[in-house]
C-alpha cells in the first residue's frame, strides 16, 4: 500500500513502484488512457483511505464531511474546497482528490471507488468535454443534497479492505 500511496505525488500512471499492482488491471490500454489513468489514481487514493462504501457517490460522502465539520463546529472551507475541486482541471485533480480524500479519512468517511473510478475515466478525457459538465453537475447535486439531509441518515454498509472479498 506505501507504494501506491507513494504513486498520488506523480502523475497518474507514472510512478514505476506501482505497475506490479496495477497495471495487469489496465489490459492493453497506452499509458495516456483516461481509464488507465483513473485506475492509478483510484489505486493511490484508496492506500490513502481503504474504506469502501458501495453505492455512496464521492460528492455525497464531500457533502457529509461538510456537514459533519459545521455540525461540530470544525469547519475548515470544505465547500470551497469542494468549489475548487469541481473546478480542477485534469492536471490539478489529483491533487484536489488526495486532499479530500486525506479529510474524509479523517472524518472516518467512505465512497464507494468503483464510481470514482468511472467518473475519474470521464474526467480524464479530453475528448468527453459534454459528459465531464455532466458529471460536475451530478458531482454538484450530490454534495449539496448530502448536506441537506439530517447527520448519519445515509444508509450504506461500510467495508474496509480486510473484508473486501479477494477471489
Amino acid at each position: 500500500m506505501a507504494e501506491l500511496r507513494r504513486s498520488l505525488s506523480h502523475e497518474p500512471g507514472a510512478y514505476v513502484g506501482a505497475f506490479p499492482y496495477v497495471e495487469r488491471f489496465a489490459g492493453a490500454r497506452h499509458a495516456q488512457d483516461a481509464y488507465r489513468r483513473a485506475l492509478y489514481l483510484i489505486a493511490g487514493l484508496f492506500a490513502l483511505h481503504p474504506l469502501h462504501r458501495k453505492g455512496s457517490s464521492f460528492a455525497s460522502a464531500y457533502g457529509r464531511l461538510s456537514e459533519q465539520r459545521k455540525s461540530s463546529q470544525k469547519s475548515d472551507g470544505i465547500e470551497r474546497r469542494f468549489i475548487a475541486l469541481l473546478s480542477a482541471d485534469a492536471q490539478s485533480l489529483p491533487a484536489h482528490l488526495r486532499q479530500a480524500v486525506s479529510l474524509l479519512a479523517a472524518d472516518d468517511l467512505s465512497f464507494d471507488y468503483v464510481r470514482l473510478l468511472n467518473d475519474l475515466a470521464v474526467w480524464l478525457d479530453p475528448r468527453k468535454l459534454e459528459r465531464l459538465d455532466e458529471l460536475r453537475q451530478r458531482w454538484a447535486q450530490d454534495f449539496y443534497r448530502a448536506t441537506a439531509l439530517p447527520l448519519g441518515s445515509a444508509a450504506s454498509t461500510e467495508v474496509s479492505v480486510n473484508s473486501l472479498n479477494h477471489s
